[in-house]
C-alpha cells in the first residue's frame, strides 16, 4: 500500500473515563470495517476522522494533511470533504428526497455532474423515490437516501456509524445487498462502524478490531478471520470469509458447486452465473474434522488439510483448529476430548466436513 494514497492515522484522544490511541494505515479504496465491542472506540475514531473530535497527532488522506497537532493544524469538518452517515438517517423532514440530496450535491467543492448525481440513484436503487416525502419512507430507504446524499457531495472519504443499527432484521437484509452493490463501485475509502459478523463478512475488504481504544489487530479480510484475537471477540459466530468460484449447477435439487480451497463444495443455488467469484463464509462450528472421508452421510462437502494450529477457545472444553488447505485456511471448532480421542495434532492431515446449508454465499 502506499502510504500516500493510504489513510493514515496516529492520533490519541483522552476523556475522564476513556482514552483512543490509534495507530493505522486503511487502503486508499474499499471498506475498512472498524469492529470490536461497545465502548471499543469506534465511533471515538470516526469523530476524529471527521473533525468533530480533536484529538494529538496527525491524520493524513492522500497526501493531505487533516490534522497535525504539533504544527496547530486542524481542518475544520467543511474542509475535510467527507461524507458522514449515523445510524439515524438524520435526513431535513421538510424536503423530500430528491431537495434532501440536491442538498448534498450543492455542497459539493467540485464542479459535479447531474449525471453523476443520476448513477448515485441508479446504485442504491432510489430514482423511484425522488418525490416522496422523508417522512413516508421506510428505515431502509431512509438509509439508502442518506448514504446518497453523503457521496452527492463527492467526498474524499465517506464514513459510515452502524448505519443498520437502527433497522430491523427484514430492514437490514433489504439494505445489505445495496451496500455490497456500492462497495463494489466506489473508489475511495470507506471507514465503515459496525458490531456485526455479518456486516463484516459481507463488506469489509479490511479489517481493524479495536478494545478499549487500542487496536488489537488489522489487516485484510481474508487474513484477519482467522486471526485468534478477532476470532475470541466474535466467538460462536467465527469462521473464514473467503473466496470461490461457480463451477456448477444442479438445477433440480437448487444447489450449485463452488470451487474453493482445492475442493468443490455444495451451496444453495442463489441464481449467480457460472465463472463468477463470490464470497463464501464458513463458521467454525459447521465444521468437523475426521481421519478418512465418511462413507452414508448426508454431508457432502469434504476439504482435505492440515493442522496448522489448536489455540484455547472461548469455554475450556472447546480448542479452536486451524487447518491449512491448499491456499486457504478452514476453521473448526471442537472439543479437546475429540481431539485426544482421534489423536489430532498440529500436522495431522485431516478431512474438514462442511455442511452445504453453512457456506453463506
Amino acid at each position: 500500500m502506499s502510504v500516500d494514497a493510504s489513510l493514515s492515522i496516529q492520533i490519541a484522544l483522552s476523556r475522564k473515563d476513556f482514552a483512543l490511541k490509534v495507530e493505522l494505515e486503511l487502503p486508499a479504496n474499499g471498506i475498512s470495517v472498524l469492529f470490536g465491542p461497545s465502548g471499543s472506540g469506534k465511533t471515538s475514531l470516526l469523530r476524529c476522522l471527521a473533525g468533530l473530535e480533536t484529538p494529538t497527532g496527525t491524520i493524513t488522506l492522500a497526501g493531505e494533511r487533516w490534522l497535525d497537532s504539533a504544527r496547530g493544524l486542524s481542518k475544520p469538518t467543511w474542509k475535510r470533504e467527507i461524507g458522514y452517515v449515523f445510524q439515524e438517517a438524520s435526513l431535513f423532514e421538510h424536503l423530500n428526497v430528491e431537495q434532501n440530496l440536491l442538498y448534498g450535491f450543492r455542497r459539493s467543492s467540485h464542479s459535479v455532474q447531474r449525471g453523476e448525481l443520476d448513477s448515485t440513484l441508479e446504485l442504491l436503487g432510489i430514482a423511484h423515490l425522488l418525490a416522496r416525502p422523508v417522512q413516508t419512507l421506510s428505515g431502509g430507504e431512509r438509509q439508502r437516501v442518506a448514504i446518497a446524499r453523503a457521496l452527492a457531495a463527492r467526498p474524499k472519504l465517506l464514513l459510515l456509524d452502524e448505519p443498520l443499527a437502527s433497522l430491523d432484521l427484514a430492514r437490514r437484509k433489504e439494505v445489505l445487498p445495496w451496500l455490497e452493490r456500492l462497495h463494489e463501485a466506489l473508489s475511495i475509502p470507506v471507514v465503515y462502524v459496525t458490531h456485526t459478523v455479518e456486516e463484516l463478512a459481507r463488506l469489509a475488504d479490511f479489517v481493524v478490531l479495536l478494545n478499549q481504544g487500542l487496536v488489537q489487530a488489522s489487516g485484510p479480510l481474508d487474513s484477519m478471520m482467522y486471526n485468534h484475537k478477532l476470532a475470541l471477540s466474535i466467538g460462536d459466530e467465527t469462521g473464514i470469509v473467503g473466496r470461490g468460484t461457480l463451477i456448477a449447477c444442479d438445477l433440480q435439487n437448487h444447489v450449485a458447486q463452488l470451487s474453493f480451497a482445492g475442493a468443490r463444495l455444495w451451496v444453495r443455488d442463489q441464481g449467480i452465473a457460472i465463472g463468477t467469484v463470490v464470497r463464501l463464509r464458513i463458521l467454525a462450528r459447521d465444521v468437523s474434522l475426521a481421519l478418512t472421508v465418511p462413507e452414508n452421510s448426508t454431508i457432502q462437502n469434504y476439504i482435505q488439510g492440515i493442522i496448522e494450529s489448536v489455540q484455547a477457545f472461548v469455554h475450556p472444553s472447546q480448542a479452536l483448529v486451524r487447518v491449512r488447505c491448499a491456499q486457504d485456511v478452514v476453521l473448526a471448532t471442537v472439543t479437546h476430548r475429540s481431539l485426544n480421542r482421534l489423536g489430532l495434532n498440529v500436522g495431522s492431515p485431516v478431512w474438514c466436513q462442511v455442511k452445504s446449508a453453512a457456506l453463506i454465499v
